[in-house]
């Protein structure tokens, strides 16, 4: 049966940053097809693109950014899901996101809008404004360094407290000595989490 992982980048990315994260895992999921789209804004004069945008973001606007993202963000996936014929079948579809790919991620969780099999999110935050009202039935892993100078880890442990408090069954592994990145013991929980979610 088919399955689809969809791999969200971060900010000053592009999804061809996530290809080899897609590759990585092909071998323990063999009925997966993975999808890495560009985000829909650029991000400087570059390659880089981006979800919303980092210029003068502070912890009291990021969230009406977030907001701002969903319409945008929230095409991207109907689009992709869509190209894949399983806009009927959301329990074949998985979410990973990293930073600010995380962020958006999160989010689509927090608001309940994409009732998915699973999401991971690598260095993420819980950027979305109340209420939240997450869709339960999706599990969540999130991973993170506790070196990470970018986003601390603490973000992780407390946007799992939230939605965990809410119902949602969330994991969070805090990988000692690494920093801003998916690190190599990072995808192999990620890969363990989507086998058990999309098995």
């Amino acid at each position: 049966m088919k399955t689809l992982v969809i791999l969200l980048h971060g900010v000053g990315s592009n999804g061809a940053d996530l290809v080899p994260l897609g590759d990585a895992w092909r071998a323990a999921l063999p009925q997966a097809e993975f999808v890495a789209p560009d985000a829909p804004s650029a991000q400087g004069a570059g390659p880089g693109r981006q979800w919303f945008s980092v210029a003068g973001v502070t912890a009291a606007n990021r969230a009406e950014r977030v907001v701002a993202a969903r319409g945008p963000f929230d095409a991207t996936l109907s689009r992709i899901i869509a190209d894949h014929g399983l806009s009927d079948d959301l329990d074949r579809v998985a979410l990973v996101g990293f930073s600010q790919g995380s962020i958006m991620a999160l989010d689509a969780l927090a608001t309940g809008r994409w009732p998915v099999a699973g999401m991971v999110a690598f260095a993420g935050r819980l950027a979305t404004p109340p209420p939240l009202q997450p869709s339960t039935g999706t599990p969540a892993l999130l991973i993170h360094g506790d070196r990470d100078g970018v986003i601390p880890a603490g973000e992780s442990e407390a946007a799992a407290a939230s939605l965990r408090g809410l119902g949602v069954r969330i994991g969070v592994r805090i990988l000692p000595g690494v920093a801003h990145t998916i690190s190599a013991e990072g995808a192999s929980l990620a890969e363990a989490f989507l086998v058990k979610v999309l098995a």
